[in-house]
């Protein structure tokens, strides 16, 4: 009688229990850590200084045009200088028109002027949301003979939910690239 029972328990729990259905496995989600930053000042016989972050490596070229490289994030800053002598105007008309070419895939495009008196640094980050390829570009200028635009790229397929953390993460250091800032001449 027991094994009868048994039997008759058992026997359908082992029949549902072995069902032949594959289930997908679930997308698993990137996890980034970010270390806290860290800043050394950088000068290089350019009429500028900066700090970057202790995560990056700046690599300089013959007119002063740089690239901030991040490694371990596939990201880099470009940084292009230019001399604005008596051409402020058309120096910035060429920055907007550079960013606003990203306005057929962008969702929105939004800009945060920044200015520094004691300094003699003004400027604007800008911020480009959707699936473009530079998410983040700024300037900086004394408003007389020098201009710094930056962009920053990553080594990847444009998602911007997928690299919006990361984006907000190196957003800090271009803000204190902008702050850094000091004008030579």
């Amino acid at each position: 009688m027991k094994f009868r029972f048994l039997l008759i328990l058992f026997v359908p729990i082992l029949l549902i229990s072995c069902d032949n259905e594959i289930l997908p496995k679930p997308k698993g989600f990137l996890r980034l850590e970010y270390p806290e930053a860290s800043y050394q000042k950088i000068e290089n016989g350019c009429p500028y200084s900066i700090e970057i972050s202790n995560e990056s490596m700046i690599i300089f070229e013959n007119n002063c045009w740089a690239k901030i490289n991040y490694p371990k994030l596939n990201a880099t800053i470009h940084l292009t200088f230019r001399d604005i002598t008596n051409n402020l105007n058309s120096a910035l008309q060429d920055v907007e028109k550079l960013t606003f070419e990203h306005t057929i895939k962008a969702d929105a495009i939004n800009s945060q002027p920044f200015e520094n008196k004691s300094k003699k640094i003004y400027g604007k980050l800008i911020t480009v949301e959707g699936d473009v390829a530079s998410n983040r570009q700024f300037y900086v200028t004394d408003s007389i003979k020098n201009l710094l635009y930056g962009t920053l790229y990553f080594k990847v397929k444009p998602n911007y939910d997928s690299i919006l953390p990361t984006i907000n993460y190196l957003e800090k250091d271009i803000k204190n690239i902008m702050e850094s800032v000091e004008w030579k001449n």
